[in-house]
């Protein structure tokens, strides 16, 4: 059977066509009654092994043995569920572990520096788990639709990005790149849900329905950037995100996948037990 990975996975090469991914289908789900119900309670036991991967992670870490980290990038349009993601699946985790970084448009002052100069500063330290929320893809995205450099400019940062992505790799930074894709449907749908649910008014931002007229520039700018930066190193992959708790369901089994793949350990004992059990009764 296909891990989650390897039905997710985008392929290294030309622009993908995010029109043929379904965004309501469920790739790796098994075929039961109640998938949503079952989604959810399988998240709530994953929640638990990735609990226990992070702990092993940071210990090691900790008591010196490795460099290792796990870095969560994470990219969508607009109400794509970024924010619900790292909520459902992340909070799962020890919050002293993790290192979240949201990335909104550039201040001045960053946009004095390469691009990527921000994004190397927030790169998680050894045992960690790092969080994207929103990334150094935008410089390929919005830059690239909203016209905020030109073209000569936001080309050359696909081998720029894909570089920078292989120094992190070697650093023994493990990379797990996420596009959460939604319908323009479901987009509408969660915009009105701002609207018109008082507990969602401070989440609703004009400026999202101007990005929404570009929704199709969006997709090809999309599609150029996971072909020419899904990487053996950093692949991506591209999740169907129009039901919440698949979306959920898939990043957790990625996360998983990839933990268990780098099967952190607790570090041996630093010290002589029998003695210091001695001591301690003497105490």
């Amino acid at each position: 059977m296909a891990t989650i990975r390897e039905l997710l996975r985008v392929p290294h090469g030309d622009t993908v066509d995010l029109a043929s991914v379904d965004p309501r289908s469920t790739p790796g789900l098994p075929d039961i009654r109640r998938p949503k119900a079952k989604a959810r309670e399988q998240l709530s036991r994953v929640g638990d092994e990735l609990a226990g991967y992070q702990e092993r992670l940071y210990a090691q870490a900790k008591a010196g043995g490795t460099g290792r980290r796990l870095l969560l990038v994470l990219q969508a349009m607009d109400c794509g569920g970024k924010d619900g993601t790292i909520r459902k699946v992340i909070g799962r985790l020890n919050p002293q572990g993790v290192h979240i970084v949201s990335f909104g448009p550039p201040t001045p002052a960053e946009r004095r520096h390469h691009f990527l100069w921000r994004v190397r500063r927030e790169v998680p330290r050894p045992g960690y788990v790092g969080v994207f929320n929103r990334s150094h893809y935008e410089d390929v995205l919005v830059a690239r639709v909203r016209g905020a450099v030109p073209e000569r400019i936001w080309s050359r940062r696909y081998d720029e990005i894909n570089s920078f992505e292989r120094e992190l790799v070697d650093e023994q930074v493990t990379i797990i790149k996420v596009m959460l894709h939604i319908s323009p449907d479901e987009q509408r749908r969660r915009l009105r849900a701002r609207l018109e649910d008082p507990t969602k008014y401070w989440k609703y931002d004009p400026a999202d329905l101007e990005e929404r007229r570009h929704w199709a520039d969006y997709q090809a700018a999309y599609g150029d950037a996971l072909g020419r930066c899904s990487t053996d190193e950093a692949p991506w992959y591209v999740v169907p995100a129009d039901r919440k708790w698949y979306r959920d369901w898939a990043v957790a089994h990625l996360l998983r996948e990839t933990l268990a793949e780098l099967d952190p350990h607790y570090p041996p004992p630093s010290v002589d037990l029998a003695r210091e059990k001695a001591r301690l009764a003497g105490t």
